[in-house]
């Protein structure tokens, strides 16, 4: 290839163009039993979707190793965030006592006969790895590692093929690039071995092949993946990169000889990708190279840290961005010096540590005239530090850990570490942390099930879901094309909800619409002998509410007007209703579940103020702000203080111990409310009210909020028992997975239930209900 990238790239300003890209991580893991570190010889978990389809989350070689499989994503960020999202969904969907090994090298094993190879439906995959069993050995396949996979962005190709004279199409181009890559890879990846090798041990029981026991090490390596015990091809094998057609020619004659069993047992350290075959990179040409080499590093919680993820982006750009490429005989060298690196001491110098310097100062200047972010420079940094300090590589870090210990013990630690991260918190999906609570369960039990999943917008919570050619849109959690844009206006609108349901025969309660505080407050005396809610026209999530029980003073009216006029221009001042309020979710015509909202409350201790109460109540790990938290925070402000005087109250009083003292009216666990699942003792006559009520709205999810005085007595056409306060168009769900007391709905499989139902099928899919706190 006779391209000068440099200047291309310079002169034409395409350094932004260039480092753009799409990134992809496949991450094998092997389950493990926490109270033996055995291999643990359980089915893979069947609350995950069927492996038949399922696009991230599957199994290498054993039903013991998962494999977890990120899209293509568009930073080194993006790919992390998807990692560590399905970290959690796996974690938290394998059994309770089992955790994955943090280690390349396998954990504690069974017999060679004893590790059960993958249990699908495909018999050619089963074939497949019975063949590797036979050949390699069982306990040679259960070695993990991360494979890497690279392309450039489409929009670098298009104006690199602009501004060059030398191939006559894009493709051409690509072809060439991605073969650059390949090629120079090959020839100095010993150095990201140097760096990030992290198997310098494995136990004893792991050294046996298809022909019987191995000689065990007697010293650590940086790497016995990546060494003479790793799982390689037969070295004789020679696959070229010269061209493409030269490397399918070379894998395919291969396969005709009988050396390999099919295509995919070429197990090269960089595989050309142009499809799932070897036909589709004839007939397509390299569309990304997948980069096999790197060890699992224990000390990352999912195995690769970001600024690893960062720095390997660098090495590729500096691989093509250098002059020369790699020809066979130096593509053999690297070879050697990787089998080298892999077998030195991890505590000693590199044998290469002057083509490692100049390797740095190549990718230092990629870094700076590209202008590459924080995380790149900070990758650098680390790396050339640990260049010239090899005890701070991840191998001889390990080792110095297994000093202090064990193997064993450090694993154990390790995976039990993350394990306890990934689950301690069930409500909350990494990754996706920035997204409301509700889209994020969803975002879960989406990854859960196998449907793939692509963020369009994230300040707007705005997804695609697919399963097989079926695409659905999801805003916000649970607003989707079975609902149509006017019953969401219907529903935002309070006055236009109140008519609606009052003309279909519906009880509502009495009320008027102002649109200003002048006009409010002309009003006053039609409203001053009676118990009053303000509330803006158009809001959720229980904001700008103010409930007067009693009649409010002209003043404590005043400031619940202009409460209600920080969140709209237009309110409500209605009667207000006595009796209790409860949350009936209804999907599909259908109620889900229905819940007790208990408005903000301290009880007294007898001598903490207010004040310290609401903060003692806030250190509950489940309460948060933004509603990343299955509930809000109380909070001091002026809803508070207003419904404290009217209480006769103030933030520094001091309530006697057992006296619940009340914060707010509107009880919106959202506003620091608590609350109670009331699903099974409701009586079913009301959640036949709220599924009439939403279908005269035509809405197929909606949260209906009824007062009812005693949810016991029938309510009948003659003697309604209930009066409808609002319908939500998108009502909080998280509220009903994590209740105070309890059983949990997971009310996001419910959506996806009845957006894909063909994906819910019994056999790959069972529900589990969520409990938290105490279950009375």
């Amino acid at each position: 290839m006779n391209l000068d990238i440099r200047q291309l790239v310079t002169e034409h300003s395409l350094t932004y163009e260039m480092h753009q890209g799409n990134f992809g991580i496949e991450k094998e893991g092997l389950r493990t039993e926490k109270d033996t570190d055995y291999l643990a010889l359980t089915d893979h978990p069947h609350t995950l979707g069927s492996r038949q389809y399922h696009p991230y989350i599957q199994t290498d070689f054993s039903e013991s190793q998962p494999e977890i499989i990120t899209p293509a994503l568009s930073s080194v960020e993006e790919v992390y965030h998807a990692l560590l999202a399905l970290h959690d969904v796996l974690n938290q969907s394998m059994a309770e006592n089992e955790y994955i090994w943090p280690f390349s090298m396998p954990n504690r094993l069974p017999s060679a006969n004893d590790i059960p190879i993958i249990r699908v439906e495909n018999e050619a995959d089963i074939k497949y790895r019975e063949y590797l069993a036979q050949k390699y050995g069982r306990k040679l396949q259960l070695i993990s590692g991360i494979h890497y996979n690279f392309s450039f962005g489409e929009e670098w190709f298009e104006k690199l093929f602009e501004v060059q004279a030398i191939y006559d199409s894009k493709q051409q181009l690509k072809d060439a690039i991605y073969l650059k890559l390949a090629q120079n890879f090959l020839r100095y990846e010993w150095l990201l071995l140097y760096l990030y090798g992290a198997a310098p041990y494995a136990l004893d029981d792991f050294y046996e092949s298809a022909n019987g026991p191995l000689p065990i090490p007697k010293n650590y390596s940086r790497s016995i993946r990546n060494g003479e015990y790793g799982y390689h091809n037969d070295h004789q094998l020679v696959v070229r990169y010269d061209s493409i057609k030269a490397y399918i020619q070379d894998i395919l004659a291969a396969v005709e000889a009988g050396e390999l069993f099919e295509e995919r047992e070429f197990y090269g350290n960089a595989r050309l990708r142009g499809g799932r075959s070897l036909q589709a990179l004839a007939e397509s040409g390299i569309q990304y190279v997948e980069f096999r080499s790197f060890d699992i590093n224990p000390y990352a919680e999912v195995g690769i840290t970001k600024e690893q993820l960062a720095f390997i982006h660098l090495f590729f750009l500096a691989m093509v961005w250098m002059d020369k490429t790699a020809d066979q005989k130096e593509i053999k060298l690297g070879e050697m010096m990787q089998m080298e690196t892999a077998k030195e001491d991890p505590f000693a110098q590199s044998h290469y540590i002057e083509e490692g310097r100049q390797l740095l100062d190549l990718m230092h200047e990629v870094l700076e005239v590209l202008n590459l972010p924080d995380v790149y420079k900070n990758a650098w940094n680390a790396a050339y530090e640990v260049l010239h300090h090899p005890e701070e590589t991840i191998a001889a870090r390990i080792v110095s850990d297994i000093k202090k210990t064990s193997y064993q013990a450090l694993g154990h630690s390790l995976g039990m570490k993350y394990n306890a991260s990934a689950t301690e918190k069930p409500y909350r999906l990494r990754g996706f942390e920035h997204f409301e609570l509700s889209t994020q369960l969803l975002i879960f039990d989406s990854l859960q099930l196998g449907l793939e999943l692509e963020v369009l917008d994230a300040s707007d919570q705005f997804i695609k879901l697919n399963h097989q050619g079926h695409a659905e849109y999801v805003r916000k959690g649970n607003m989707t094309s079975k609902d149509s844009t006017i019953s969401h206006f219907i529903m935002e609108n309070k006055t236009v909800t109140k008519k609606v349901l009052a003309h279909a025969g519906f009880r509502v309660p009495y009320g008027k619409e102002f649109n200003g505080l002048a006009e409010a407050m002309e009003a006053y005396d039609g409203f001053k002998n009676m118990a009053v809610v303000v509330k803006p026209k158009s809001t959720n999530y229980g904001w700008g509410i103010s409930v007067f029980k009693s009649p409010p003073t002209k003043k404590a009216y005043e400031e619940a007007v202009k409460i209600a006029l920080d969140f709209d221009d237009s309110f409500l001042v209605e009667e207000y209703i006595p009796g209790t309020e409860y949350r009936f979710f209804v999907l599909n015509g259908e109620t889900k579940a229905v819940l007790l909202r208990v408005p903000a409350n301290v009880t007294g201790d007898g001598h903490s103020t207010i004040e310290e109460l609401i903060d003692i109540k806030n250190e509950d790990p489940l309460r948060g702000i933004n509603h990343q938290t299955p509930m809000g925070r109380l909070e001091k402000g002026k809803i508070e203080r207003l419904m404290l005087h009217e209480q006769g109250l103030d933030f520094h009083s001091v309530p006697p111990k057992g006296k619940r003292i009340f914060l707010r009216e509107n009880s919106n666990i959202s506003t620091g409310g608590d609350s109670i699942d009331m699903t099974d003792q409701m009586d079913p006559s009301y959640k036949k009210v709220a599924e009439n009520i939403a279908q005269a709205i035509d809405v197929s999810v909606t949260g209906i909020d009824l007062i009812i005085p005693d949810f016991k007595i029938k309510s009948t056409k003659e003697k309604p028992g209930y009066v409808c306060l609002e319908a939500n168009f998108n009502p909080a769900m998280n509220m009903h997975a994590f209740v105070t007391k309890g059983k949990g709905h997971r009310l996001t499989r419910n959506i996806l239930e009845m957006l894909f139902p063909e994906a819910m099928q019994a056999k790959y899919w069972q529900p589990y209900e969520l409990v938290f706190g105490k279950n009375d």
